[in-house]
C-alpha cells in the first residue's frame, strides 16, 4: 500500500512541476519570448524551459514549491553540481541546434508557489492558464493557488 501512495506522490508532484513550467512558459511569452522546448532530455538530465528572444537563449530551471518548503523555494536545490548538470546539458543541446550557437546564453531560475485550496473556497476546476500572469501576484487553477514569486535572469554562470 505504501508503494502505491507513493507512486500517486511522485505523479501529483510531477504534475505539479509540469504546471509550475507551464505558467513559466506562459509569462515568458507573454514578455516576447519564444518557447523552443519544454522539458529537453539528454544524458547529463533535463533543461525545463529552452527559450528565445531576438538577443538572448535562454535556459530556465523552474522550481514549484509547496507553502512549507525547506530549500528557499527551489533556489537552494540548484547545487552546483545541478549547475554543472545544466551546463553539460545546455552544451548538449547547442551541438544538436548549431543554428542557436551565435545566440548569447544564460541560465535563469524561476521560483513558482502553489497550496492547495482552502476547504471553505469551492472548487476550482480551471485548467486554462491566465492569459496574463504578473509577478507576485496570486492566481487559482487546478484547485490550488498559484503564485509566479521570482524570475533571476543568469541565475549562476557557467561552471568550469
Amino acid at each position: 500500500m505504501k508503494s502505491r501512495d507513493s507512486q500517486k506522490h511522485r505523479r501529483q508532484s510531477l504534475a505539479i512541476g509540469e504546471w509550475g513550467e507551464a505558467i513559466v512558459a506562459r509569462w515568458l511569452e507573454c514578455q516576447g519570448w519564444e518557447i523552443l522546448h519544454r522539458r529537453w532530455h539528454c544524458r547529463w538530465g533535463e533543461l525545463d524551459l529552452v527559450a528565445i528572444s531576438p538577443q538572448t537563449l535562454a535556459f530556465v530551471e523552474v522550481k514549484t514549491r509547496g507553502s512549507s518548503n525547506w530549500d528557499a523555494g527551489g533556489l537552494l536545490a540548484i547545487t552546483p553540481q545541478k549547475q554543472a548538470k545544466l551546463q553539460q546539458a545546455a552544451e548538449l543541446f547547442l551541438s544538436e541546434h548549431p543554428q542557436f550557437a551565435e545566440f548569447p546564453c544564460r541560465f535563469d531560475a524561476a521560483i513558482v508557489c502553489h497550496r492547495p485550496l482552502p476547504r471553505s473556497q469551492p472548487p476550482a476546476v480551471s485548467s486554462v492558464i491566465p492569459a496574463q500572469i504578473s509577478l507576485g501576484e496570486p492566481f487559482v487553477l487546478a484547485n490550488r493557488q498559484w503564485r509566479f514569486q521570482l524570475y533571476l535572469e543568469s541565475a549562476f554562470d557557467a561552471v568550469d
